[in-house]
């Protein structure tokens, strides 16, 4: 292979090259361009560190625009290595402005993004201005961080510096607000720019629809589309989201319209949001054909149609598709698709199948079951009489039942007539929740119905005795 077609070959040549004239044509050094051209041109650790030893033994690492590209190279490339990137940093005796954004931003999407808040309080001691590049990449710190307290004292510093109407420093208060829960806070930033960019509506709506708050999204989905922006790709998967959980079946359909007409690409997001879209609303039928037709799929589309057909009473279909994905082995399943795969389950009674898909999660595929699963079992060996097992199963926990565990495990030994199951459950729920009189009501109709009158009594004594009754109703007429 000719140097050309090996980078590695083309490096160390470029490198033998320079050293040469740097060798006999001590007023010519290398052009520091060259370095950095060299800097982009690296596709390993091991080719940017033979770089880096280069700029020593020429003394460029000295040019701020050379070390910079250094910089830039170890600590936002594919090979990036932030330690290393952190030691070119630490011998740079006058980081500029640029350096210090640059290993901000690398901390900001790494494994630890507390370090960017921690760069910026030494960038500030040491007398370095920020710029308005510095705050968006910190404020991405605090977004992965979810902290609003740290996000409150950026925007401090923004302000601070006159930023406080740059359109991407407030796209990413925005996004650090919204992350943190603080949607008020967020929608009054938002609220408060007299411009708005397409990124901005995108983020305050994302923001809205990740944090459950369906009806305020699309809400300003369609006072975005008034104002005459054209979503994008993030935007519209987020509303189709929205969508899905407020029952805008009709509105969902509208978007779906609008992919097809104005030719966007439904890949993996924006097909995943419209399958989970349609099958929550219950067209399942169209839900299916989006599935069947994508080329490619991850395993939260996987999941989406499980659920949605689970959900919807398609049970065998459910189980046949589950099928499908073990089969395929494409991608694996999660926690998630075994909530769904239960749930179905759960829906017909397959008590059989559900212990062995419940028993397969540890051992074929190394997930440790959830209390949500555990759930789902629960649920279903109570609806199939086995009311021993499920508090068996409720013992093995390994965590303390909660109420909505114990609640189902009410209900099926009211639909059983089991009061002897009943009454044992009914003391773990009053643990923990002693004033929860609901329950003592539930097994006092247990006892009514099966004929124990003296238990009905008895227990409606108790009920005298410690005050327990119903809360009243509240009734609220406008005047």
């Amino acid at each position: 292979m000719s140097a050309e077609g090996n980078p590695l070959k083309c490096c160390r040549q470029n490198f033998t090259n320079m050293a040469c004239k740097s060798r006999t044509l001590s007023t010519k050094p290398p052009n520091p361009l060259s370095l950095s051209f060299l800097a982009d041109k690296c596709i390993t650790i091991d080719h940017l560190k033979q770089l880096h030893t280069q700029m020593i033994i020429s003394t460029r690492i000295t040019d701020p625009f050379a070390a910079s590209r250094l910089l830039s190279s170890s600590a936002l490339s594919p090979f990036r290595d932030l330690t290393y990137a952190s030691r070119i940093f630490s011998s740079i005796h006058h980081p500029n402005t640029f350096m210090w954004n640059t290993l901000i931003r690398a901390h900001a999407s790494g494994p630890h993004p507390r370090h960017s808040l921690t760069l910026y309080i030494n960038m500030r001691r040491l007398g370095a201005l920020p710029g308005k590049h510095t705050f968006p990449f910190l404020l991405k710190a605090c977004s992965n961080l979810r902290c609003f307290r740290a996000c409150e004292q950026v925007h401090s510093h923004v302000l601070k510096f006159g930023l406080g109407s740059d359109l991407h420093v407030v796209n990413g208060l925005v996004r650090g607000h919204c992350v943190s829960g603080n949607l008020a806070g967020a929608r009054f930033l938002f609220d408060g720019m007299t411009e708005r960019s397409l990124s901005l509506w995108t983020t305050m709506i994302c923001g809205y629809a990740q944090e459950l708050w369906s009806d305020e999204a699309l809400a300003l989905f369609n006072e975005m589309i008034v104002e005459g922006f054209e979503p994008n790709g993030a935007a519209l998967a987020s509303v189709l989201s929205a969508c899905a959980r407020s029952g805008c079946l009709e509105l969902g359909e509208r978007i779906h319209e609008h992919m097809r007409v104005k030719g966007f690409e439904v890949g993996v997001i924006l097909g995943t949001a419209l399958i989970y879209m349609y099958a929550k609303n219950g067209a399942i039928v169209m839900a299916r054909k989006l599935f069947d037709e994508m080329n490619e799929r991850n395993i939260v589309t996987w999941n989406a149609m499980i659920s949605g057909l689970a959900a919807h009473g398609h049970v065998e279909e459910a189980l046949t598709l589950f099928e499908k994905l073990k089969k395929e082995k494409v991608v694996v399943p999660n926690d998630v698709t075994f909530i769904g795969i239960l749930s179905a389950c759960c829906h017909a009674g397959l008590i059989d199948i559900g212990r062995s898909i419940f028993d397969s999660m540890k051992t074929v595929y190394g997930i440790e079951p959830k209390i949500e699963h555990y759930g789902c079992l629960v649920d279903l060996l109570g609806r199939g009489g086995k009311l021993l097992e499920a508090e068996e199963l409720i013992k093995g926990m390994p965590w303390k039942a909660d109420v909505v565990i114990l609640g189902a495990m009410l209900a099926a030994s009211k639909n059983n007539g089991n009061t002897k199951v009943a009454e044992r459950v009914v003391k773990e729920i009053l643990t923990l929740e002693p004033h929860n009189h609901g329950v003592h009501v539930a097994l006092s109709n247990m006892y009514a119905e099966a004929g124990q009158w003296q238990e009905v009594l008895r227990l409606r004594k108790v009920m005298k005795k410690d005050r327990l009754k119903k809360a009243p109703g509240w009734s609220l007429v406008a005047a």
